[in-house]
């Protein structure tokens, strides 16, 4: 095994071992289950740690905290900038999925793109997103610009990543069934590769948008 060979393994292993299992995990039966009884286990612990320490500098009371929330979330200024932030999550979540779906809907149905992408692909992910604050100020200015290309910088790789193993948990029967019919290339992606890969491509969306908040700036 060569050492491109090497890292598509890399890649694809760490990806179905990763975010993946860990959307999963937390998309589960017991998520909706016990997640609220957590909350309010919580929120009890917390009313009485604030009142025993009773120094709202160091431990906030809880119900100041749900009184600061309800105002911001009454304040008009605050919904705005919400609105703005959410904009740019979804702009720059768009763009990753407009670069990110066809390269890895296409390096998960061919050997060669595989090989020929994966070494790229795995050393730009390998950048710290904080680290293109500068240069993303450069490029796009100040304003929207330097914020959604974090964001899709941020998601593209996610998106590539469940998009070919999405692609690649396909069965082979698909594929030999399609070509014995005659079907070629272009047929194959557009109703095998796809709507196949949509369960991927679903995860990876996902994961996208909680990454793209993450990089929000």
């Amino acid at each position: 095994m060569n050492r491109q060979e090497k890292d598509v393994k890399r890649m694809l292993v760490g990806n179905r071992m990763g975010d993946r299992r860990k959307w999963r995990e937390m998309a589960g039966k017991e998520y909706n289950i016990y997640t609220p009884i957590a909350i309010l286990v919580i929120v009890i612990i917390w009313y009485f740690a604030a009142h025993m320490v009773n120094n709202v500098f160091i431990f906030p009371y809880i119900e100041s905290i749900f009184e600061a929330l309800y105002k911001a979330v009454t304040d008009l200024y605050v919904i705005r900038n919400i609105a703005i932030t959410m904009r740019r999550v979804m702009t720059g979540v768009f763009y990753a999925v407009l670069i990110g779906l066809p390269i890895g809907i296409f390096m998960g149905y061919s050997k060669v793109i595989m090989r020929t992408m994966a070494p790229f692909i795995n050393s730009f992910r390998q950048i710290p997103i904080m680290s293109l604050v500068p240069l993303s100020i450069v490029w796009f200015g100040l304003g929207d610009g330097p914020t959604i290309f974090m964001i899709a910088f941020s998601g593209v790789f996610t998106i590539i990543l469940n998009t070919v193993a999405g692609v690649q948990e396909i069965s082979k029967d698909y594929y030999n069934a399609a070509k014995s019919m005659g079907a070629n290339s272009v047929d194959i992606i557009k109703d095998i590769v796809a709507p196949g890969a949509l369960p991927g491509v679903i995860t990876g969306i996902r994961l996208a948008i909680g990454m793209g908040w993450m990089s929000v700036i």
